[in-house]
């Protein structure tokens, strides 16, 4: 794939450079002649110095070509016109990263396929932190109406040694939640589970639920044998 990528600052090159890694061609825009050169130098992708929201520019960066557009601009009006422009231009996934919640409707509106809020992500990774501190991992889905939440099993719990059929059967296990995902080991790799899976002291599960009961399924998942 060919990502184009707007904004060469921490997010744009770590982005870069995560992507580089996975086998993706990647070039970035940005006004900054040492962050480009950094760019090149450093990280070992394409970059192109100027304003990424000059049409002379995009096209001379393959704006045409690009699978992926990402615009991680410093400010979200920039932003907004990098994602009308990517649309114009027939761009299939544009992501952008969101400073200001007041922008997520014009965002919409212009195109973006994926919306991202850095600063709403990392409150959230902070309140989890002291709201649920048993909880690994969690994400928010559909604005906070789903979540996916990632919990170790202690070693005794009522669950050990229970298929996930025998959990589905119990009244305590809070309806609506399902076990997506199951790690046996940190050094196996998270699989599909099925009503046959056995769960073992000092597995991982991922669970997606209702945000009102997140608590019943850690309290569930933590109760003793």
């Amino acid at each position: 794939m060919y990502i184009l990528i707007g904004g060469a600052g921490m997010t744009g090159l770590e982005l870069a450079k995560a992507l580089l890694a996975i086998n993706h061609t990647v070039a970035v825009i940005d006004a900054d002649p040492l962050a480009c050169q950094y760019a090149r130098e450093k990280i070992g992708v394409m970059a192109f110095e100027g304003s990424a929201v000059n049409t002379t520019l995009l096209m001379e960066a393959g704006i045409r070509k690009a699978t992926s557009v990402i615009a991680a601009l410093r400010e979200d009006a920039l932003n907004l016109a990098m994602v009308t422009l990517s649309k114009h231009y027939g761009v299939p996934q544009i992501v952008v990263r969101m400073n200001d919640s007041d922008f997520y409707e014009p965002y919409l509106l212009a195109g973006a396929t994926h919306i991202i809020s850095t600063t709403q992500l990392a409150i959230n990774r902070m309140i989890n932190a002291i709201e649920y501190p048993q909880v690994d991992a969690m994400m928010h889905f559909e604005q906070g109406q789903v979540e996916v939440v990632k919990l170790s099993i202690p070693d005794q719990c009522y669950i050990v040694g229970r298929s996930l059929a025998e959990l589905a059967q119990d009244p305590r296990f809070p309806a609506g939640t399902l076990i997506i995902g199951y790690q046996a080991h940190p050094h196996e790799d998270l699989m599909i589970p099925n009503g046959n899976t056995i769960l073992e002291k000092g597995s991982t599960i991922l669970a997606v639920t209702k945000p009102d009961l997140v608590r019943k399924v850690i309290d569930f998942i933590s109760m003793c044998a």
